[in-house]
């Protein structure tokens, strides 16, 4: 499954794994949000109501995609939060990680808080 990520700016892909959350993703295609961000993280809130996975983290790899459990929202973190020690990507609690995004993700440096953001299918 490939999504493709779009806001005024730009955009990117991202490759999903096969999980529950994933699945619940990929049927609510497309969905727009309004980004917010918290250090080098955009997320957003999307309509997926999903329980944790046994591999839920709160730090995740530079370009992880991931729902955030608490705010039923999709979080893409691309670097340092204000919770980070040091380089590290951590979320403000547990995210189940859905997969990865495509190339360098700090192409979300580009993502501006109030900015509408698209998800929708990247296979044809």
């Amino acid at each position: 499954m490939r999504i493709r990520i779009s806001w005024n700016g730009g955009e990117t892909t991202a490759a999903l794994k096969p999980t529950p959350t994933s699945a619940l993703l990929w049927e609510a295609l497309p969905f727009e949000g309004t980004a917010a961000t918290w250090g080098d993280e955009v997320y957003f809130p999307i309509p997926v109501d999903a329980g944790p996975e046994p591999d839920a983290a709160e730090v995740v790899e530079p370009g992880a995609v991931c729902y955030w459990l608490a705010g039923s929202a999709l979080a893409l973190p691309f670097g340092p939060t204000p919770i980070s020690l040091g380089d590290e990507c951590r979320l403000a609690s547990a995210a189940n990680v859905m997969g990865a995004l495509d190339g360098d993700p700090r192409v979300l440096e580009t993502v501006k808080a109030g900015e509408r953001v698209r998800v929708e299918s990247a296979e044809d």
